[in-house]
């Protein structure tokens, strides 16, 4: 057992869904041409003044009244001051001593039961440019779409003692994000990211160790390893007699290692000052009181909800409702078909299966909420058998076929009817004499013999329960 705690606190950065960027009318459109959605503003250009984003401000203050913060009425921009290519103005906007949010909170459940994470801020700033490397060119280019796109950056207390948890606080933070359905939080584009501080201290020490900054973290499975790594490797310095070195590192996917990328900045590095070109900014509360009462059911009420409306186990109702739409999914096929268990079986087995394949969402699914129900009551009222609806699903999924017209279409209309079967049943037993007077020697095993001998003769279409209720009857 190691002798030693991890301490791990995670900075969230958050790009909000706006249709503009925080300080100008610039698109914040992902996939542009380079430099395409670029003006005098967000490219730094000398006498220009930002104007604030007023959706930047409602989005922020949301996200801090979902996970309980203390929403500050009066906040300051500040500028943070470092120079970089693709920081044209040699600052970033930012908030600093008053953020617009601050001590929050945000429940997760790991492998060791429930904990509390503490929020120590959130605040609103711009996100800077985008460098890029060309081997080929010998040459590094600049693309400034990216700049002045608006984040808000959430910063947990060092709360965390594992990777498990600080990837469950992670998938807590963007489920809420997307169900406010104020950032998309899609970490391959890198509209959401974090960076993890971690540093290791032996048990019963209070002073916190000399932390290492994680970068380059755009996945959940990334950050699980890169923090796992970088654990090992501050206590293999410290077992070794050696220092932890404050500093930044990159994580190397390829090699699963982190590797250092430079020395770690203090906050009095930036020289942060309050923007002289921006005015405080102070809150009303009646936009207070108008955004609570905007904000939607949010995951764990879900979750808590699904357990005792629909009866679905826990581990059923986190799954459902860790995706604002597949909850969404659910909830609608369950209104057209009231077999809530059936469905949640069908979309975390078969759908969610492809879903994972294909990386897409719920609300991309060409299969409708009312047909996926349509598809369950079929095989429950014994229309279909389960095994004709899993063949024809990967067809429902590609084309947003309706199930009924698809079944006849065809042929997979199940036989049910008693004196439909009956005549099938007695001309398999007539065919097969000696299986039969071993059945009723005893070997009962060979029921399962008759009833493939009369699927094979229905060419799959009979119904097994009734098939079994006459081969009892008759072999009595």
């Amino acid at each position: 057992m190691t002798r030693y705690e991890t301490v791990i606190g995670l900075e969230v950065h958050a790009q909000l869904k706006t249709k503009s960027k925080i300080f100008c009318a610039c698109s914040t459109q992902f996939g542009a041409d380079p430099n395409e959605n670029v003006c005098p503003v967000c490219s730094g250009m000398p006498g220009v003044l930002p104007v604030l984003n007023r959706k930047v401000v409602e989005y922020a203050a949301k996200m801090g009244l979902a996970i309980d913060c203390e929403i500050n009425r009066k906040s300051v921009f500040a500028r943070k001051n470092y120079f970089y290519p693709d920081l044209p103005k040699g600052y970033q906007t930012s908030q600093f001593e008053l953020p617009i949010c601050e001590h929050g909170h945000v429940d997760i459940v790991t492998g060791k039961g429930p904990k509390r994470i503490g929020v120590t801020r959130i605040h609103m700033e711009e996100d800077a440019g985008k460098n890029i490397h060309s081997a080929h060119d010998n040459a590094s280019f600049v693309d400034l779409n990216r700049a002045c796109v608006p984040l808000i950056e959430i910063v947990s207390e060092p709360d965390m003692r594992s990777a498990e948890e600080a990837v469950a606080y992670l998938k807590a933070i963007r489920s809420i994000l997307v169900y406010l359905d104020i950032c998309d939080g899609n970490m391959e584009e890198g509209s959401f990211r974090c960076d993890a501080n971690v540093s290791v201290r032996p048990f019963g020490q209070e002073a916190f160790g000399t932390r290492a900054e994680l970068k380059n973290l755009n996945s959940f499975k990334h950050v699980q390893k890169a923090i796992d790594y970088e654990v090992e490797r501050q206590i293999d310095l410290v077992e070794d007699g050696e220092a932890v070195v404050q500093e930044t590192r990159l994580y190397d996917a390829n090699k699963g290692t982190t590797h250092s990328m430079r020395g770690k900045e203090e906050a009095h590095d930036y020289r942060y000052f309050p923007c002289p070109d921006l005015v405080p900014l102070v809150l009303e509360e009646a936009w207070l009181d108008q955004w609570k009462s905007e904000l939607p059911e949010l995951p764990k009420a879900r979750e808590q909800r699904f357990i005792s409306q629909y009866g679905l186990s826990a581990d059923a109702s986190e799954v459902l409702t860790s995706e604002r739409d597949m909850a969404e999914y659910f909830e609608a096929a369950v209104a057209a078909f009231n077999e809530p268990k059936k469905i949640a079986n069908w979309l975390m087995t078969d759908i969610l299966r492809e879903l994972n394949q294909t990386g897409g969402r719920a609300a991309d699914l060409k299969l409708t909420p009312q047909n996926l129900a349509t598809l369950v009551r079929l095989v429950e009222q014994g229309a279909i058998s389960a095994k004709s609806a899993k063949d024809i699903l990967p067809e429902l999924l590609e084309t947003g076929a309706e199930p009924e017209a698809l079944v006849k279409a065809k042929g997979l209309v199940q036989i049910s009817d008693t004196s439909a079967l009956e005549a099938d049943v007695d001309a398999v037993l007539a065919e097969n004499p000696k299986e039969l007077a071993d059945y009723r020697a005893g070997k009962t095993k060979l029921m399962g013999f008759f009833v493939g001998q009369i699927m094979r003769r229905t060419k799959g279409q009979a119904n097994p329960a009734v098939v079994n209720q006459l081969l009892a009857e008759k072999l009595k």
